[in-house]
């Protein structure tokens, strides 16, 4: 499934690519700060601390095309090599509420082609609809970026 749930957002999609391929992506951080924010935004590898370990926490900035920038943090929570990874994030580092993303992995294949099937969640505590539709569609630009040439 893909879209807003009673408890936030969802999101489907398959890649070429193995789950070890997969979840390097999402917990190397090189590989993070090209893809998180998409392609107009950057995410100076200066500017994240992001090493994905139990009970650790990360921390990183989006520069956005107009020069401002975002602020995230979060926490590592569940970390199962090339088949699941659990982190918290919120945009308002000083507050103490953060939302628990969980992405599972999964061998698969589509149309005979192998590949890694990716379910991603994401918690949106006090998210009206609006705020909801734009971090599916965040999420979603995102994930274009994951894996080079797979959008």
């Amino acid at each position: 499934m893909t879209g807003i749930t009673a408890d936030g957002i969802e999101i489907d999609r398959f890649f070429e690519a193995s789950p070890a391929e997969v979840f390097e992506a999402w917990t190397t951080p090189q590989h993070f700060a090209r893809w998180f924010g998409g392609n107009t935004i950057e995410v100076p590898l200066d500017q994240l601390d992001f090493a994905p370990e139990i009970e650790g926490t990360w921390k990183a900035t989006m520069v956005l095309p107009d020069g401002n920038t975002i602020n995230w943090a979060g926490d590592f929570l569940e970390i199962v090599p090339n088949e699941r990874f659990v982190f918290t994030l919120t945009d308002n580092p000083a507050e103490p509420q953060r939302a628990a993303v969980v992405v599972t992995l999964a061998p698969a294949n589509e149309d005979g082609v192998d590949g890694t099937l990716i379910h991603f969640s994401q918690e949106t505590p006090g998210f009206a609809p609006d705020q909801q539709a734009a971090a599916l569609a965040g999420w979603q630009g995102f994930l274009d970026d994951l894996l080079p040439g797979q959008a």
